[in-house]
């Protein structure tokens, strides 16, 4: 009699293992698509900006959140979406349709890894995804930050690692804005430079991209370094209380 529900269980784990494999293979996929295929020529960003600037007209930055969320579901690059947003509709508006859509984002495709599970996940992944679900069950919130600040996977596959590991939607959503927040800010502040390097490069435009990036890199260092420190002093206060 006992077989029989370790048999189900089984069963229905091989269901939802098929299922996350087609998942991630999908994203992958995508994320191929968008960087090597014809597909590339619609992540023109002059094409793409007068797209948005003429569908913000008819329904304006709730259309530009939506969209958002929708492409980074479907592993279109942060970066990329982030840096358009914020030509069409300018530093401070672009920061809001950028910080709300990868929220939007992160939220469906945390909602895929939880429904999919754990143990599909634990099954699957290499030792880079688990790595990132072990680390992501341990710290939670800090965790969720400093894979924001310095990624170590697509921004799709990170939410649904997260989903599959039982971190909360709340911690998850959190982690997600103050860990993007630091370097949209400095992409936002520097918008007009990015786009001038893309559109006409030369020296100072690429010195103008250099400094950029420097202090993306900078922002992303002195947040990272936060987020051992705090970790670090948990870990010792932990010990100290056994």
């Amino acid at each position: 009699m006992s077989a029989a529900p370790a048999d189900d269980a089984r069963k229905a784990l091989r269901g939802r293992l098929v299922w996350l494999v087609l998942a991630l293979l999908a994203l992958v996929a995508l994320a191929a698509a968008w960087t090597w295929s014809p597909m590339r020529a619609w992540l023109d960003v002059d094409r793409i900006v007068d797209t948005l600037q003429r569908l913000g007209q008819a329904f304006g930055p709730v259309a530009a959140v939506a969209g958002f969320g929708l492409a980074v579901t479907l592993a279109v690059p942060l970066t990329f979406l982030s840096l358009v947003t914020l030509v069409a509709f300018g530093p401070w508006a672009g920061f809001t349709c950028c910080m709300l859509g990868a929220l939007i984002g992160a939220a469906a495709s945390h909602g895929l890894g939880r429904l999919l599970g754990h143990e599909v996940v634990q099954r699957l992944g290499g030792p880079r995804v688990n790595a990132i679900s072990q680390r992501l069950a341990s710290h939670g919130l800090l965790a969720v930050i400093a894979i924001r600040v310095v990624p170590v996977a697509p921004f799709a596959i990170i939410n649904m690692v997260a989903g599959a590991s039982h971190i909360s939607l709340r911690d998850m959503l959190l982690g997600t804005a103050l860990g993007m927040a630091p370097g949209t800010l400095v992409m936002a502040f520097f918008v007009d430079q990015i786009v001038a390097a893309l559109r006409t490069p030369g020296p100072l435009t690429y010195a103008l991209l250099g400094l950029t990036l420097l202090l993306l890199v900078g922002a992303g260092w002195g947040a990272r370094h936060w987020v051992r420190r705090v970790e670090a002093q948990r870990a010792a206060a932990a010990k100290g209380s056994g």
